[in-house]
């Protein structure tokens, strides 16, 4: 009984996940850098066109992101694109990080079904208004206690 069970979610497994690369599986089974950041120098919130919510936190030293966090209520297919966009975005420029593109993302995913390439562009867009976040209170840091954080 228990390897009839076994079998049947294991097939139910590949079904949902056909059409995906590996890549985007691993992410969305194991995302990283999941998780709000305590006093985060950028933050934004962004609702998809399918109604998935993606938050990112950015912690920016010497103009260099050092750490992007995100958290979701989105899809397998959103959780790897927030996963990506943020190991994407550590390491880089400000201004390099500011650049990154819902294709960039696919690239990085090996690719998304048609239906699920708008949580690239999400990610990518979510990761463009924390960096704006970052810019308008670089300057003005009492702003942040006043960002909105939901």
């Amino acid at each position: 009984m228990s390897s009839e069970l076994d079998e049947i979610a294991s097939e139910l497994q590949k079904q949902m996940w056909a059409g995906y690369s590996e890549t985007v599986i691993d992410h969305a089974q194991n995302p990283r850098n999941v998780g709000a950041i305590y006093d985060a120098d950028g933050f934004a919130s962004v609702t998809g066109p399918c109604g998935d919510t993606m938050g990112i936190w950015l912690k920016v030293r010497d103009g260099i992101v050092r750490q992007a966090t995100f958290g979701t209520d989105g899809c397998g297919a959103t959780v790897s694109a927030g996963s990506m966009v943020t190991e994407l975005a550590k390491g880089k420029t400000v201004s390099e990080a500011y650049r990154i593109t819902q294709q960039d993302v696919l690239d990085a995913l090996g690719g998304l079904p048609e239906e699920s390439v708008h949580c690239a562009l999400l990610a990518a867009n979510t990761l463009k208004a924390a960096i704006r976040d970052y810019l308008d209170t670089r300057n003005e840091p009492w702003k942040r206690a006043y960002r909105r954080v939901v």
